[in-house]
């Protein structure tokens, strides 16, 4: 069965996001820093299994790299690693605060978490990743209308572009060979439309998403054998947010269940390698994979 690290996985989109692959059989590697809360999550994702599912539970800061090292290592126990999903976050202040006002410890902390972290725990992946066969076969980008790289819109319509300087990113340097998607895994990160619009109080937060949006497409022009999405979620009624802005009223935000058919989509139709809103993922045609 394929296999997944969903960091972040005790609560929230990470959890809803792991109940839907274990309810597909997928094997699973989840991480969260609160013991007690994990352990409770990964009872619920061997239930969801069905018992198809071999759930390994490890608690810890995704900032140890000791700790994602023993996360791709469990993953590699159970056979390789098909998707890897970057979802654990910090937000540098609880609450939001101005930037005149944010503390600059706590903007290291959200760079750490939302940067750093994801990077490292990349390179550590990047061979189990290579080698997957999940998506067994090569396909023309061109067959899906575009470059490969898929630039999903933003809430306000309008089309945002991370690579405005490369024609062709997905086969920079390489002067002969067609838009081909790979062949090996997929790497997800959860981004926010903070990283691409300028909301008061959510500098930090936001340059941290930023940051990570950028360094997503990076990755995604130097392994073109992989599939890198960056996913703006949207609006979500999550503990995240709540520390965010205590003082909003949560109840109209949709919950983060609601948010991983989108997600599900970039999978069953391989999509290519892009900046996702959850709209525009789930308008990604299907029918390739539904494992």
């Amino acid at each position: 069965m394929p296999v997944a690290i969903i960091t972040g996985a005790s609560k929230g989109l990470g959890r809803a996001l792991a109940m839907a692959l274990a309810g597909r059989g997928w094997d699973l590697v989840v991480d969260a820093r609160s013991a007690g809360p994990l352990a409770e999550a990964a009872r619920e994702l061997r239930e969801a299994g069905r018992g198809a599912a071999r759930v390994v539970a490890l608690p810890g800061d995704v900032t140890d790299g000791g700790h994602r090292a023993a996360l791709v290592a469990a993953a590699g126990e159970l056979g390789g690693l098909d998707l890897l999903v970057n979802n654990a976050s910090a937000l540098g202040s609880e609450p939001l605060v101005r930037l005149a006002d944010h503390p600059l410890e706590g903007l290291r902390t959200a760079l750490e978490v939302n940067v750093v972290a994801p990077l490292g725990l990349v390179q550590d992946a990047l061979p189990l990743l290579r080698r997957s066969s999940y998506f067994s076969s090569y396909e023309e980008v061109a067959s899906r209308g575009g470059n490969g790289l898929s630039e999903g819109g933003g809430e306000n319509g309008e089309t945002y572009d991370s690579h405005p300087y490369t024609e062709n990113a997905r086969n920079a340097g390489l002067s002969d060979s067609p838009p081909y998607i790979g062949t090996g895994g997929a790497i997800l990160a959860l981004s926010s439309d903070a990283a691409v619009e300028a909301y008061p109080t959510w500098g930090g937060y936001g340059a941290a998403k930023a940051a990570l949006d950028q360094q997503s497409a990076v990755l995604a022009v130097e392994e073109p054998g992989l599939r890198v999405w960056w996913v703006d979620p949207g609006d979500m009624r999550t503990d995240l947010y709540a520390a965010a802005v205590p003082d909003d009223d949560p109840s109209g935000r949709p919950l983060p269940g609601t948010v991983v058919p989108a997600l599900l989509r970039l999978l069953d139709g391989a999509a290519p390698s892009g900046r996702y809103t959850a709209a525009s993922a789930a308008e990604v045609p299907g029918g390739v994979s539904t494992r």
